[in-house]
C-alpha cells in the first residue's frame, strides 16, 4: 500500500493504529496537528460505529439482525451503504458489498489485527456473494434480506479519507493529507510541488514517488495485503467467494476522490486481465505477481 514519503514522522505529522492498519495525517500547518488528529479519530470512532461489522452494536450489524425489515439509519450509515452500493453498480458487482458472509466464511471473522500471523486458516467455506441490488437504501430506511452480510470494508475506508480529509480542511483552514493504510485523499492546498507520496507496497517491491496536486487522492488495493492461511486474501470475487486470482498483485489509481480510485482499484484486482476496460484513462500502476510495472493513463514513468 502507498506510503507517505514523509518519513519520519515531523512536526507536521500524526500517526497512530486503527482497523488493522496505520492512520496518518500530515497538514500545511504543524500548529495544527492535534487539532486535526482530533477531528480524524473523531471521523473514524463514528464510522466504526455506524459500520463495523466487527461491533455487535454497530448500526450496519443492528440492520443485518432484523430480519428482512426495514431499519431506520443515521444519514452516515446512509451515505456509506449508498457509497458501497453505488460502487458495486459503477463496477458490475465486483466491488460488492454483500461478500461478509464469504469473508466470513474464510476466517476473515474479527478484526485483522486479530487474525494476522494465522498460519492454520480455520474451515474454509466457499460460496458467492448473493446478488447486491437484493439491499434496499432510500434517504433513512436500510432493507438487508435475511442472510445477507453486509461488509464495507471496500469502500467505507475510502470514503472516510475523503470525509476526514475536507473535515480538516474545512474547519482548520489548512492542507491536509489522510492516508488509512493504502486510501490516501488529500484537501485544502497542498505544499508547493504537491504532496508527495512513496507508491510501495512492501519493501524491495518496484517503487516510484508520485506528486498528487491539491484536492486528489490514490488508492491502492492490494493482494499482497491482510493475507492469512494459505494464499488468503481480503478481496474476494464475489462471482466464486474466493480470493481474486493474483492477475495483479498491486493496483494504484489516482482520481479526484479516495471512495472513486478505491471503487477502481478494487474491480481491477477483481476484474484480473477485464480491469482495463474498467480503468478507461484513470492514471493506474498495475504490478504483477512477478513485480513487472504497467502503467496507464498517464501515470508518471
Amino acid at each position: 500500500m502507498p506510503l507517505v514519503e514523509t518519513l519520519p514522522v515531523g512536526a507536521d505529522t500524526a500517526q497512530w493504529p486503527v482497523w488493522g492498519t496505520t492512520a496518518r495525517i500530515v497538514v500545511t500547518d504543524p500548529g495544527a496537528v492535534p487539532a486535526a488528529a482530533a477531528l480524524v479519530r473523531a471521523e473514524l470512532a463514528a464510522v466504526d460505529a455506524a459500520c463495523s461489522r466487527f461491533r455487535e452494536d454497530s448500526e450496519l450489524r443492528r440492520a443485518g439482525r432484523a430480519h428482512g425489515r426495514p431499519v431506520p439509519v443515521s444519514p452516515l450509515l446512509a451515505e456509506l451503504v449508498g457509497a458501497a452500493l453505488d460502487a458495486a453498480r459503477q463496477t458490475g458487482g465486483a466491488v460488492d458489498p454483500t461478500v461478509g458472509a464469504a469473508l466470513c466464511g474464510l476466517g476473515y471473522d474479527r478484526d485483522f489485527a486479530a487474525i494476522t500471523g494465522r498460519r492454520v486458516a480455520p474451515a474454509v467455506r466457499v460460496f458467492p456473494a448473493p446478488d447486491w441490488r437484493a439491499v434496499t437504501l432510500t434517504s433513512d430506511t436500510l432493507v438487508v434480506p435475511d442472510g445477507i452480510l453486509l461488509d464495507l470494508g471496500a469502500t467505507a475506508k475510502a470514503l472516510t479519507a475523503d470525509r476526514a480529509a475536507a473535515r480538516v480542511a474545512e474547519r482548520l483552514g489548512v492542507g491536509v493529507l489522510v492516508a488509512l493504510g493504502g486510501d490516501i485523499a488529500t484537501a485544502g492546498p497542498a505544499p508547493e510541488g504537491g504532496w508527495r507520496v512513496l507508491v510501495q507496497d512492501r519493501p524491495g517491491d518496484p517503487s516510484c514517488v508520485v506528486r498528487l496536486p491539491a484536492g486528489t487522492a490514490l488508492a491502492s488495493s492490494s493482494t499482497a495485503a491482510r493475507t492469512w492461511g494459505r494464499s488468503l486474501h481480503h478481496i474476494l470475487d464475489p462471482r466464486t467467494g474466493r480470493p481474486a486470482r493474483p492477475v495483479w498483485r498491486t493496483v494504484s489509481v489516482a482520481a479526484f476522490s479516495c471512495l472513486h480510485a478505491n471503487t477502481l482499484s478494487t474491480a481491477a484486482v477483481v476484474l484480473g486481465h477485464g480491469a482495463a476496460d474498467l480503468l478507461g484513462r484513470a492514471p493506474a500502476r498495475l504490478v504483477t505477481p512477478a513485480l513487472d510495472v504497467l502503467r496507464r493513463g498517464g501515470w508518471p514513468a
